[in-house]
């Protein structure tokens, strides 16, 4: 590769390398690779790695297609073979592909290489590679996978036997400088293995199955994560604070032998069916090949570097960066920093926008109206999270006997692009005018579906979804017979629906091209600037006096840069934006309309006003919250983080004289009524620990913690403080520290687990580092009618696909109110909120879901579907009837209405129905599943 230019007009040269198989024509069959005679040696590791010569190539930009590795190729090497070209079914081998050479003209570079995981092999003590019965994270995964080596029939490799007894030891290749230069902590590793062990638990169903996890530190810091975690424990996965320091193999080679020491001093020796090492992530050599093509500055690790306040900038202009390359991280981060990326991207291509963009053609629609239906239905085994508990060929077979179906098929995954060109090419050969798929839920898949049934030519609303994931194998994996008895059930519901549905309509509307956003503080800030920075006018609302929110409460950032500064110069840049708007002091007083063209009331010094927006970005922040436990707000010394911080800021000098601190952690946080991690509160204590001991080296400083969190590079932190001689103390739910007051001093008392016996500390403070709260207006989520968890965080359509999306269209969410988080990562979900705004935005009108209710003739006026109706989208009108007598009628706004069918379930007099619900189609479910499975559809 090689790159010239300057942000706004880079040249880069590709060398493209072959494939040998076209991507266009491939249909991942496998046949290639089956046929393959090139084999390696270990049975094992072909399945999980290469398998041949011709391997599925995961993670490349077509995902679950094959290509033909030309060093493996025995036609390529030698002359000869070509076997899977006889066998290829659509002709998509080609050995005469050739090395390309491609130029592109661009003005700004994303860089998402992503990451290797670790290789543990180089070290003996792990096993890895040297004990049958000791595998890696990944190739744990692929053992589980129902398109692994086992099929989804979990067996240990030394026998072929189902473990009994499983280890997994977390931190491989991670918080680690033996032999290993990765010292930070890698983010993702305690909570795949947590979900990897419940996985599990749902692959060996019978009795006796334990499983242990060994960690150091369980961080579980994000969004519903600690719950998770939670349950884990109540379904009896086995969490050990040890780290294994002999791994042998077992007796005749099976199984392995863990020996470990555990923190009361006891030596244990433990045997297990199987060890599972959770590896971390690393930098590949190629990705930092590639960061030194564009001049990329890289950390003593390998990520890129960024600043704390511009997240996915690199230090050359015009050069983003994303995802684990910036830092290890989990897939809802990774995303929002994807649209980060994209949004500043955006801006600074804003000039050009729309030059070379084109439109998306769709074939004509078919006319099905004077066609009888025929149905084709596609069950999806959805890898195990469907076949490991549904008999999938089983609910096929029966589905071929309902009336109406032409063509029934089973897929291993029936959203991936190669099943979209299936159902594609099926509905032509087969002449099918309605589809019903039976798979996962149809709030996250359905669209797809829907566009797969345009590029066919069919109008999108002909398809119709079995949730047989989410509401069956999901639920009932403990009864399988059951859950395939069921299965048959919801298709032959939806095949009796999709018999009787119709095509329906778009309806276009209007968008006003404005933004609105409601909270100033650092993440509503950074939003409503990406907003005005893509030419979009923006309307800031802030409830205080001035803009900034707890960014004017803290003193510096993770890596010791000082907030104060910046906070200032981007409220200026704010204020001075002639695009936005800001109003202090204002309250939200109304919310009305929907998606592209909302209209609200806002009350700003006394005076109302009305403000037309298209879309809304809420970032109204959180707050810490108020301890309610060890002394606070009965003894001055007893302070929180923030406090502490305004203490630090404005009176060092008394600080500094202080004999000793002591922090403890987790207050008000993971506990029964708020069951979550605060997730900024370690990283807090680390940073204020070590300017503690800058400002008075021999002062003593004390941590009591119950799970050290400075995840990613964070744990740079809390490596600096222990060299400093912070002394860490860790305490458990059941036995929390005692603070009380003897002779005029604070006593804090607390159990040492390393040292098996109480200790008592006599600080001078005490710091408290309390949970953080969303402060989001009770009024304002019923405005907006959008989710909140049951802590009171506003909820993202789907954390990982749509992280800073709202369930209400045209509403998006950043900062505090989401979660906790740092800056850094509240701006990144800034502007991650305000890219995918200004998608919106970008267009002068755009289609609404034809899902809306409409009114019938029989409608008499009662009005008992307005006090039902939870979007204001129906109103009574009064008309003239031919006779000359008045009567009223309700009318609906499809603008404004989601199709939630309370209006159609509330009129007794089938006055409102909703397209696509209708009586006729719902009562065509209701006596089908009425109805044996072995009687005719009515």
């Amino acid at each position: 590769m090689e790159v010239s230019g300057e942000a706004g007009n880079f040249t880069i040269k590709i060398k493209q390398s072959p494939r040998y198989i076209d991507m266009d024509k491939c249909i991942a069959c496998g046949l290639c690779a089956e046929k393959c005679p090139k084999k390696v040696d270990d049975e094992f590791n072909m399945e999980i790695n290469k398998r041949k010569a011709a391997y599925i190539k995961y993670g490349q930009a077509v995902p679950l297609k094959y290509a033909i590795d030309g060093e493996q190729c025995i036609y390529l090497t030698r002359g000869k073979c070509r076997a899977c070209e006889k066998f290829c079914p659509t002709g998509a081998i080609n050995f005469d592909d050739k090395t390309q050479i491609m130029s592109l003209n661009v003005g700004a570079v994303i860089m998402a290489p992503g990451y290797k995981p670790f290789d543990p092999t180089p070290l003996d003590f792990y096993g890895n590679g040297q004990i049958a019965d000791v595998v890696t994270s990944l190739e744990y995964e692929r053992l589980l996978s129902a398109s692994g080596p086992c099929m989804g029939h979990l067996k240990r490799p030394s026998n072929n036997r189902e473990p009994k007894k499983i280890a997994w030891l977390q931190c491989v290749g991670s918080r680690s400088t033996n032999r290993c230069a990765n010292s930070y902590c890698s983010s993702v590793c305690c909570m795949y293995a947590i979900k990897q062990a419940l996985v599990t638990a749902e692959h060996l169903t019978g009795d006796g199955l334990q499983q242990t996890i060994f960690f150091m530190d369980i961080r579980t810091p994000g969004k519903e994560f600690e719950k998770y975690y939670v349950d884990a424990k109540e379904k009896g996965v086995r969490f050990v604070r040890a780290r294994p320091h002999s791994i042998e193999a077992g007796r005749n080679g099976s199984g392995v032998r863990l020996q470990y020491t555990t923190e009361s001093g006891a030596m244990v020796v433990e045997d297990f069916d199987m060890t599972i090492l959770s590896v971390g992530l690393e930098i590949p050599p190629e990705s930092k090949q590639l960061a030194e093509i564009f001049d990329i500055e890289l950390d003593p690790f390998g990520f890129a570097k960024t600043d704390y306040f511009a997240p996915v900038r690199s230090n050359q202009p015009g050069v983003f960066v994303t995802g684990a390359f910036q830092s290890p991280k989990a897939i809802p981060r990774s995303v929002t920093e994807a649209s980060s990326a994209a949004a500043e991207a955006a801006n600074l291509l804003n000039q050009a926008r729309g030059t070379l963009t084109r439109e998306k053609t769709y074939p004509p629609e078919k006319d099905i109206a004077a066609e009888h239906p025929r149905i084709g239905v596609f069950v999806c085994s959805c890898g195990i999270n469907i076949a490991g508990v549904v008999e999938v060929d089983a609910v096929a077979e029966y589905a071929r006997s309902l009336p109406n179906v032409e063509l029934v098929e089973n897929n291993l995954f029936t959203c991936s692009a190669d099943t979209q060109d299936l159902i594609n090419k099926k509905i032509q050969e087969h002449q099918l005018n309605r589809i019903v798929i039976a798979a996962c839920t149809p709030r996250t898949h359905e669209p797809l579906f829907q566009e797969t049934l345009k590029e066919a030519g069919l109008n999108a609303y002909l398809v119709e979804m079995a949730n047989i994931r989410n509401q069956n194998s999901w639920v009932h994996q403990k009864t399988p017979e059951k859950a395939t008895e069921k299965a048959k059930n919801q298709v032959r519901m939806a095949v009796a629906k999709a018999s009787l549905v119709v095509p329906l309509q778009s309806l276009s509307v209007a968008v006003t091209q404005k933004a609105l956003v409601i909270g100033g503080g650092m993440a509503g800030m950074t939003a409503a600037l990406t907003l005005a920075d893509q030419s979009y006018e923006t309307v800031l609302l802030e409830k205080a006096e001035r803009l900034g929110g707890n960014a004017w409460q803290l003193n510096e950032t993770g890596n010791g840069q000082p907030i104060r500064p910046m906070l200032e110069d981007l409220i200026k840049r704010v204020q001075s934006n002639q695009r936005i708007k800001v109003h202090t002091k204002a309250k939200l007083l109304s919310a009305m309309g929907s998606v592209g063209n909302f209209v609200s009331k806002i009350e700003v010094d006394g005076k109302t006003r009305a403000v037309n927006y298209g879309v809304a970005v809420l970032a109204t922040g959180g707050k810490e919250s108020q301890p309610e436990e060890y002394l606070y707000g009965q003894d001055p010394r007893v302070k929180t983080h923030l406090e502490f911080d305004a203490a630090l800021r404005e009176r060092s000098d008394e600080i500094a004289a202080a004999g000793s601190v002591v922090f403890i952690q987790c207050v008000g946080s993971r506990e029964e009524h708020r069951l979550y991690c605060s997730r900024i509160c370690c990283s807090h204590t680390m940073k204020s620990a070590i300017k503690l001991k800058e400002l008075k080296p021999d002062m003593d400083v004390v941590v009591l913690y119950r799970d050290i969190r400075t995840y990613g590079k964070r744990e740079d932190l809390y490596k600096q403080a222990r060299e400093l001689g912070v002394l860490f103390i860790r305490f458990d739910l059941q036995s929390k520290p005692q603070v009380h007051i003897k002779d005029d001093d604070l006593q804090l008392t607390a159990f040492d687990p390393i040292l098996q016996r109480p200790v008592s500390i006599t600080p001078d403070y005490l710091v408290l580092a309390a949970a953080v709260e969303p402060s989001t207006d009770q009024h304002l989520v019923e405005l907006f009618k959008c989710g909140q968890n049951e802590e009171g965080f506003l909820n993202e359509a789907h954390p990982k696909l749509r992280p800073v999306d709202m369930s209400v269209d045209g509403l998006f969410v950043a900062g505090l109110c989401n979660f906790p988080k740092p800056i850094d990562e509240s701006i990144a979900q800034a502007k991650a909120a305000a890219a995918r705004a200004g998608v919106l935005l970008a267009r002068e009108e755009m289609q609404l879901d034809a899902i809306k209710s409409y009114v019938t003739e029989k409608c008499d006026g009662c009005a008992l579907c307005l006090d039902v109706c939870p979007y204001r989208a129906i109103k009574l009108e009064q008309y003239q009837q031919d006779n000359g007598t008045n009567h009223q009628r309700v009318k609906t706004d499809p603008a404004l209405c989601k199709g939630c069918g309370l209006c159609a379930a509330t009129c007794p007099k089938e006055g409102v129905h909703v397209h696509g619900f209708t009586l006729e189609q719902l009562k065509s479910q209701v006596h089908a599943a009425m109805a044996p499975l072995d009687s005719a559809v009515p």
